[in-house]
């Protein structure tokens, strides 16, 4: 029987049987079984379209036809390890060399962005000859037991934390230690880590590496004060560690103003490592690790050489820089900027009229709505959060949230959403949002009233 033919009933109780509870689907209590996309909208089997807000994977669109067309034809000729010279991976390196500052010269390619962390934290402590790594709160860094060790998202509700792993603070100036009315938030959040490092020399401990994402995704759509990168890179590479930069979720040009996030800090930032993942291959398993030739050297010298049997492949490298083309030919960092400009200013519209909404944050396509059941408190607004998401679904707008409280409704569409995808999304939430201040009692529960 044909996948898409199936009913959705008969999938669900498929799977059901053979995957485990812990793979967890969007929608639990009603799923939308997804058969095909195109662009910034997916089909269900009922030819129902959905408007794609959340899928970053997707990064020019889905199924994007030259990519589809770069593998196809790739694959027709030639799909086997890079142990063979093949041009498509020097190519690929090539250009993404073009894309980075000058000293991250040397690239390791391999599937995910677990796979590129983990080889990240490897390279570090080679090259450092430390051991232990600095987070920020609420980080998630990949699936691998390594980054799971590595991600208080994940390591809260497993094994705890370990003793080489250490947690500064989240530099959330909408929630966080240190807020939108500090005078210096960027440096008073680097002086939490700098505590931290103290704290960790002061047990006679080692730092090799400070982990994060170019803006925290989970921690809330996070946009880090400018200059909190420079000031921290400067207390890590003190204790001797390394600045990995992690990319996988908001790089290649989804920002709008710059094509990696962690530009945002400004010119006089360049991270040690770079990991990029998700947006990469556009929903094809590629993913790289860019760094500099000390580190790589340092690497090297332990004599054990790096393989992965399908990072590089002819076929990945082709669809790498398929989706290169795309963002360039389409104009789509350009395209992210304007378009992710409209919707911001849309939002903070709804801002001014429903009180629900806290803080509207972002940059480019990359944009975070944090609601609140209280202003004084700003009280994460769970129940509500997802309240909306449920009604958005119903509305054919695929929604999700992120945050430490689930509270923040994340925007990280296809690079293709449009103006008009804007305009349709916003007034879609404003008639939702209108209609629980008429039937809900206050901000603190979605009970109607009596």
């Amino acid at each position: 029987m044909a996948a898409d033919r199936r009913g959705k009933a008969e999938t669900l109780a498929l799977r059901r049987r053979l995957l485990s509870n812990s793979c967890r689907l969007f929608y639990p209590e009603d799923p939308i079984k997804i058969v095909r996309g195109q662009g910034q909208y997916l089909y269900d089997e009922q030819g129902a379209e959905y408007l794609d807000c959340v899928n970053n994977v997707a990064h020019v669109g889905h199924c994007h036809p030259l990519v589809v067309q770069a593998a196809h034809e790739q694959n027709q000729v030639l799909n086997t390890n890079s142990r063979y010279l093949h041009d498509n991976i020097v190519d690929y390196a090539q250009r993404l060399s073009e894309t980075l500052p000058e000293k991250l010269s040397v690239f390791y390619f391999l599937n995910s962005g677990s796979e590129a962390n983990d080889l990240a934290l490897r390279l570090a402590r080679q090259y450092t000859g430390h051991w232990d790594v600095v987070v920020l709160d609420h980080a998630y860094h990949g699936h691998l037991s390594s980054l799971i060790d590595i991600s208080p998202y994940k390591f809260r509700d497993l094994d705890g934390q370990k003793e080489w792993v250490h947690v500064a603070p989240l530099p959330d100036t909408y929630r966080g230690l240190y807020r939108e009315d500090h005078p210096n938030p960027a440096g008073a959040y680097a002086s939490e880590v700098e505590r931290v490092v103290n704290s960790v020399q002061e047990k006679g401990r080692k730092i090799a590496a400070f982990f994060a994402e170019s803006l925290p995704s989970v921690g809330g759509q996070i946009i880090p004060p400018a200059g909190f990168f420079q000031e921290v890179a400067e207390h890590i590479h003190r204790a001797g560690g390394v600045f990995v930069a992690d990319e996988i979720q908001v790089g290649f040009g989804r920002v709008g103003q710059h094509f990696w996030a962690f530009q945002l800090q400004g010119e006089d930032f360049v991270p040690d490592i770079v990991t990029m993942g998700k947006s990469i291959g556009n929903g094809h398993p590629v993913a790289c690790v860019a760094t500099t030739q000390a580190v790589a050297r340092a690497f090297e010298a332990t004599g054990v050489e790096y393989f992965n049997t399908f990072g590089g492949s002819p076929v990945s490298c082709a669809v790498g820089l398929a989706v290169l083309d795309v963002l360039e030919k389409e104009q789509l960092q350009a395209h992210a900027a304007s378009v992710g400009s409209f919707l911001t200013e849309l939002l903070r519209q709804q801002k001014a009229k429903h009180p629900i909404i806290g803080d509207v944050r972002g940059t480019g396509l990359f944009i975070g709505v944090d609601l609140i059941k209280d202003e004084a408190t700003r009280t994460p607004a769970t129940e509500e959060a997802n309240y909306v998401v449920s009604r958005m679904k119903e509305n054919y707008i695929l929604l999700s949230t992120d945050g430490p409280g689930r509270n923040v409704l994340k925007f990280k569409p296809p690079m293709c959403f449009s103006v008009d995808n804007a305009r349709h999304v916003v007034a879609k939430m404003d008639a939702i949002l209108t209609n629980m201040e008429e039937k809900v009692r206050s901000c603190e529960t979605l009970r109607l009233q009596p």
